[in-house]
């Protein structure tokens, strides 16, 4: 076994869901090890036994750090990470303002390569090694992205966004080429490597009803990709679903009166649904995404963890880079915490790791492959230091439990306290990728 690698250190693991069964459901092992070998875990359990049990294995020892599977991005923009941080703009302005503009950029191939490069390298250095992605109209958005993901063996999910209405001219595609260019791109990418593909109209105020029947074809065409959209984001967007489509019943009705609801369909925000709404997500089994750093960044409400997690709905977690205000998953964990404290629901540390890992590749239907440390599961994984900085690391320093020791970096970390990144049993260098050139003002 000369290939194998031997990981040292802390471990953390689910044996169960934290929202069921409380922090139980968590294994974590003081002096624990991860054996890799071929892109997979192939063994877990104490550091002296598994070098005891391989000792050809090659040895990385991460000492007191953290090993724990690595985070899981279920709801993204990539073409949005030049715009990240935009003051001042609610969801229709924000598009109109700085969506829209900015993705117009991405007819360019090569702006789109750039871009899609500088967006997973952010993401790796800070832990994540999957994620979901709204591409844009342009096919060679889609292209990029996948080309760069294929180039760094990870694990991810994305698809060319639809639009063929309310969005400016070069921005709009038609209800036949956004099915075919989609099927198209489906057909090129989806099962390769690590890649899949996700149909992926906008949300309904940008398609008509025409397009929606078309993606909601295509995905009856294809029910092994998954399908992802925006939900119930904000009380002026469902306002002006209901003028656009005045005979249906609510939001969700929009996309499934054409075939765009059922198991594998994740709907991004989720926050003002109706009793009906809610009822049907479950019956169907549908994602819900929780993405609290954009929730909270242009002013859109606070999502009900507590009472949709104890209702039986498939949640995960995710950034929405870049209406999300940050790239880290460490941040949006403690958004998710402040989310639902506001909501009088404290998320314990077990609950807030386990959304951004197993919750959400669950949410993807892929947590048989990623989101945890197991044996037979891709060796992607995040080495945490959980006293990357002082005031973290003075506070860790009076933990009784791993809990404890974890929480503050979840409240307080970032980049900084990524120590590693593995994806697919490789070693990637978490080094911030280089910055842009930029301008005097």
């Amino acid at each position: 076994m000369t290939d194998a690698q031997l990981l040292l250190g802390q471990t953390l693991a689910f044996e169960g869901d934290p929202f069921a069964q409380g922090p139980q459901a968590a294994r974590h092992v003081r002096r624990g090890a991860v054996l890799v070998q071929g892109g997979v875990i192939r063994a877990m359990g104490g550091a002296e036994d598994l070098r005891a049990a391989h000792p050809a294995a090659g040895i990385t020892d991460y000492g007191d750090d953290l090993i724990l599977a690595g985070f899981v991005d279920a709801h993204a923009h990539y073409p949005q990470t030049a715009i990240i941080a935009s003051w001042g703009k609610r969801l229709i302005d924000w598009l109109n303002s700085y969506t829209f503009p900015e993705e117009m950029r991405f007819a360019d191939a090569g702006y789109a390569a750039e871009i899609a490069g500088r967006y997973l390298d952010l993401v790796v250095s800070n832990g994540t090694t999957s994620v979901c992605s709204y591409c844009t109209i342009h096919p060679a958005s889609v292209d990029a992205f996948f080309a760069a993901a294929q180039a760094r063996g990870m694990r991810v999910l994305a698809g060319k966004t639809c639009m063929d209405r309310n969005a400016p001219d070069g921005l709009r595609d038609s209800a036949q080429s956004g099915y075919d260019d989609s099927k198209a791109l489906l057909g090129r990418w989806h099962g390769v490597d690590r890649l899949s593909y996700v149909v992926t109209p906008r949300f309904s105020p940008t398609s008509t009803p025409d397009q929606l029947a078309a993606m909601g074809a295509l995905w009856a065409e294809h029910p092994d990709c998954l399908m992802q959209t925006h939900l119930s984001e904000q009380l002026d967007e469902i306002a002006w679903v209901k003028s656009l489509f005045p005979d249906a019943r609510d939001y969700l009705d929009t996309y499934e009166r054409f075939g765009l609801l059922g198991p594998g369909a994740l709907f991004g925000h989720a926050i003002h649904l109706e009793p009906r709404e809610k009822a049907r997500l479950r019956e169907v089994d549908a994602s819900l995404i929780h993405c609290p750093t954009s929730n909270t960044f242009i002013g859109s409400g606070l999502f009900d963890m507590g009472g949709l997690m104890a209702d039986g709905h498939r949640i995960g977690l995710a950034t929405d880079t870049g209406g999300g205000s940050s790239f880290s998953m460490l941040r949006t964990m403690a958004a998710a915490y402040e989310v639902a404290q506001l909501r009088g629901r404290a998320l314990h540390p077990a609950e807030l790791i386990w959304l951004a890992t197993q919750g959400a590749a669950r949410a993807l239907r892929l947590d048989h492959r990623i989101g945890n440390l197991a044996v037979g599961m891709e060796a992607d994984l995040v080495v945490l230091n959980l006293a990357a900085t002082p005031a973290i690391a003075q506070r860790a320093e009076r933990a009784e439990d791993i809990w404890q020791a974890l929480f503050p970096t979840i409240m307080m970390g970032d980049d900084r306290a990524v120590r590693a990144v593995w994806i697919g049993g490789r070693a990637l260098d978490v080094q911030q990728p280089e910055l842009p050139s930029t301008k005097t003002q």
